[in-house]
């Protein structure tokens, strides 16, 4: 992510053997346990409460600066676009339920979940023409060297404090709207069960933690925590003390040998947080699992034992457009050894070997939201089209107009490859760091609002509207 990391990685397989002894780096857990009883809800549980025929929800990837721009950009299509509601005229923003962020996306997800639209109106300034670095030690070095084998170059008492002083301000997970849109996921990896990690009740209720009192910057700085370039931020478990129940899907997932590997992983990652045969969860980068934030949406559909959930029956009656928007600032291609026999080498291997396996894990968990989504609506039009008369009108529904089948999923994704193949490649130039120029931070800003406004599915999604 940031411009040394590449050198930072070549360093750092050369200093194992060398310097495998050296003095630990670690952070400390700053998440508190809770006592008493614990109600565990499914993942699918956190939905936000609303009444509309329509659901929209935003996935910005990692990317730095670069991707917290281009997300921006889109973000401000959106609140320009005007729809009729209830016969007002309103921002089709206002109707966002669910923003998930990865890395720099998980930076504007967070801001945007706490401040609404306020957002729009400082976001660039306070954050984008920033230099999000000046408080981290990214400087090369033989010194840096022993820190950065020693568990991570920097510590959690860098980034989340520059995170507060700028942005957050020292608010908690408390300070996030209850069960009003928009609902905020920010992703991280949990790297020793090697699977996604949300921050959400789910995993807090599991650990015996209270997740109302954690740190916000502390979520969005393990969701960027980029592997050398920081230490793990770290999660202790508690448990024994409160009285939990998990949720019925964790055992059934686990004793299901036909369950798909995702959720079955899953939820042995949370039974370990309740058992406590993993004491501290160790988190890095959200996008060495899933760079779009996805996981979190399949895991809910995946878990879900009745086939309107994670929506409420009523939400199920009503709902007529979904759509799920994914903001990809992912890395292309680049250098130029592959236009001749020999390489890569040095630097270029380990970073063509990290894009690899996260653009794999990106494309497999993008078709595996796809695919369960496109299950989940036939679900839902069964469900509906098999309700009674009586059914329909307890659940408010069933009036003029009224279609068991009139419900469609939009699924699509913007990216910097959509665009013709020059202004791409000045796009995908732009490196991945949390310090970019104004001229590169405005380009991103406009190419956001574009990508959306030009998209036919998108466009097709108002139309429905």
């Amino acid at each position: 992510m940031f411009g040394s990391m590449r050198a930072w990685g070549v360093l750092a397989i050369i200093g194992v053997a060398a310097l495998g002894g050296c003095t630990s780096v670690y952070n400390l857990p700053h998440n508190q346990p809770v006592t008493g009883s614990v109600q565990a809800l499914p993942l699918g549980g956190e939905v936000p409460l609303h009444s509309d025929d329509v659901m929209i929800s935003l996935a910005f990837s990692g990317g730095g600066t670069r991707a917290a721009a281009f997300s921006f950009g889109v973000l401000k299509e959106l609140e320009a676009t005007r729809i009729r509601d209830r016969g007002k005229n309103v921002s089709l923003l206002d109707r966002v339920d669910f923003v998930s962020g990865v890395s720099g996306g998980s930076v504007l997800a967070a801001y945007y979940g706490l401040r609404k639209r306020e957002a729009l109106s400082d976001f660039r300034e306070r954050f984008l023409l920033r230099n999000a670095e000046e408080s981290l030690n990214t400087r090369v070095s033989i010194a840096n060297l022993g820190r950065a084998i020693g568990g991570g170059l920097n510590d959690d008492t860098r980034f989340p404090r520059w995170l507060d002083d700028n942005l957050f301000g020292g608010a908690t997970f408390r300070d996030f709207p209850g069960n009003q849109r928009p609902r905020i996921w920010i992703n991280a990896s949990d790297i020793f069960n090697r699977t996604p990690f949300v921050f959400g009740n789910v995993a807090f209720d599991a650990m015996c933690s209270d997740l109302m009192s954690y740190p916000i910057s502390e979520a969005v700085a393990a969701s960027a925590a980029v592997p050398v370039v920081f230490a793990p931020i770290v999660l202790e478990t508690f448990p024994g003390r409160c009285q939990t129940r998990l949720p019925d899907w964790i055992a059934r997932s686990r004793a299901n040998r036909n369950a798909q590997p995702l959720l079955r992983d899953f939820a042995q990652a949370i039974e370990s947080y309740h058992t406590g045969s993993v004491r501290y969860v160790k988190l890095l980068d959200g996008g060495l699992v899933d760079n779009f934030g996805l996981s979190g949406f399949t895991i809910a559909l995946l878990s879900a034992t009745r086939p309107y959930e994670p929506l409420t029956p009523q939400q199920a009656t009503r709902i007529r457009r979904v759509m799920f928007l994914i903001v990809d600032s992912g890395r292309g291609p680049s250098g130029d050894w592959s236009q001749q026999l020999p390489g890569p080498t040095g630097v270029d291997l380990v970073m063509a070997t990290a894009d690899t396996a996260t653009e794999a894990s990106t494309r497999a968990s993008y078709a595996a939201f796809v695919a369960t989504m496109n299950e989940w609506v036939g679900k839902v039009r069964r469900w509906r089209c098999g309700l009674s008369a009586a059914e329909r009108q307890r659940l408010g529904a069933g009036g003029e107009g009224w279609r068991c089948n009139d419900i469609n999923v939009y699924v699509e994704r913007v990216g910097f490859d959509q665009f013709d193949r020059t202004r791409a490649e000045v796009l995908n130039a732009i490196p991945t760091r949390f310090q970019l120029p104004q001229q590169s931070v405005d380009l991103l800003i406009e190419a956001g609002g574009e990508a959306v406004r030009n998209n036919s599915i998108y466009q097709a999604f108002k139309r429905g509207l």
